[in-house]
């Protein structure tokens, strides 16, 4: 799985790019575009993909299985078969011999493996790219947004020197453009109220981030209207997005290592 190009930035390289919003300890961008721009010069990444991969890592790790990210793709059985994992598939091919899918709902009720690979097109995607650079990357949802944020403070991240992107996957367009999502948009955000007080500050980006969440006053409600929330219900699969509103629900941090999702 290839990683973004570059990676953090170190002494000696280039000033940061602009598009990097430098001079700001807590950063938000979008898509893997965005990953790969803060990747050259965060020294943590935080993935939010609510609906549903970080919500699903989330699930799983706080079961004790440790979760592998992998692009979304046919290669995901053939990866698991070399790793001796198991292989989530999609929502609608669970079977009761198979029952790991992409779905938090699923992963709730599944037999517990030690090892599962999680394919999904955006957060899983992004969180394999990331890994591959060496950063640091955790998994971050509405559920676990605070626990994430007390933790990447008590790692002393957050200083321009050592800057926190947080990263909203969002979901994509039939052409494969990124299609921002108010789901990942209020989870990203719910990271960030959690790192409002960072001594490098937040990113014009992130502080408009933190007060649409400010001015949301049903973050459940507003993620069950979403375009997103109400996709997932319409197919049958409203029971992902109420275990994915959920706020503050869990103290589990997801930390990627060595290309796996583990507690921190």
């Amino acid at each position: 799985m290839d990683g973004f190009s570059g990676g953090s930035g170190s002494p000696g390289q280039p000033a940061e790019s602009v598009h990097a919003q430098p001079g700001s300890g807590a950063r938000l961008d979008w898509g893997l575009a965005g990953a790969a721009e803060l990747s050259r010069v965060c020294a943590v990444l935080v993935v939010v993909d609510v609906l549903s991969f970080t919500t699903s890592v989330e699930v799983a790790v706080a079961r004790g299985m440790r979760v592998h990210p992998f692009p979304w793709g046919a290669q995901a059985p053939e990866y698991a078969a070399r790793m001796g994992a198991v292989a989530a598939v999609g929502r609608r091919a669970v079977t009761p011999e198979h029952p790991w899918s992409l779905s938090p709902a699923a992963l709730h009720a599944a037999p517990v493996v030690p090892e599962l690979v999680l394919p999904s097109p955006n957060g899983s995607a992004i969180s394999a790219a990331a890994s591959a650079t060496g950063l640091t990357v955790v998994a971050a949802c509405l559920r676990n947004a605070r626990a994430v944020g007390r933790w990447l403070l008590d790692q002393g991240y957050g200083s321009t020197s050592a800057p926190i992107g947080v990263v909203a996957a969002g979901e994509r367009w039939p052409d494969d453009s990124l299609r921002p999502a108010v789901e990942d948009q209020l989870g990203a955000a719910a990271v960030l109220d959690a790192l409002s007080t960072v001594s490098g500050g937040l990113s014009v980006e992130a502080a408009l981030a933190l007060a649409v969440l400010n001015s949301v006053p049903d973050v459940p409600a507003a993620v069950r209207g979403s375009v997103s929330g109400r996709e997932l219900a319409s197919r049958g699969f409203g029971q992902d997005v109420e275990i994915a509103v959920q706020v503050g629900v869990s103290d589990v941090v997801p930390v990627l290592r060595n290309g796996v999702y583990s507690p921190a």
